[in-house]
């Protein structure tokens, strides 16, 4: 599979490629806390970007806009260095986070109302504030489904 192919992958797929890449050098996986300092300078990148575009500090002008969604990919990228090094299976991981999140705030937050008849789908009028312009999307309807 090349970098090109725009294949969804579940997160033991990511696991065994990221696993491909690394192992085709003798370097192999860094120790956790270097692994650690990655992660916190691409979520720095990351912070920059996002104050930038939200916050108060805007651009200098000569400065080019970062791709969110690559700055979000590369912290990904070292998440599943240092989850392969440690032997975490994410998968099983990320499951058992979502339903600890599931179970603890179940009745936490206001649930949106259906639109109508049976539609679970929220209409752009009744999205939550700073939502303009995201469409809603419902359980088991992200990006691949």
């Amino acid at each position: 599979m090349s970098s090109t192919d725009r294949t969804s992958l579940t997160l033991n797929e990511m696991q065994a490629r990221v696993d491909g890449y690394i192992s085709q050098f003798k370097e192999g996986y860094w120790h956790p806390l270097s692994m650690l300092a990655r992660i916190t300078e691409e979520v720095g990148e990351l912070a920059r970007e996002i104050n930038h575009r939200f916050g108060q500090k805007p651009k200098r002008s000569d400065e080019l806009e970062a791709d969110l969604g690559l700055e979000i990919g590369d912290i990904l990228f070292i998440l599943i260095c240092l989850a392969n090094a440690q032997g975490i299976d994410l998968d099983e991981k990320f499951q058992q986070v979502l339903a600890k999140y599931e179970i603890r705030d179940a009745h936490r937050w206001t649930r949106w109302e259906p639109a109508a008849e049976g539609d679970a789908r929220r209409s752009a009028e009744s999205a939550p504030p700073g939502g303009e312009g995201l469409e809603a999307i419902g359980p088991g309807e992200g990006p691949g489904r």
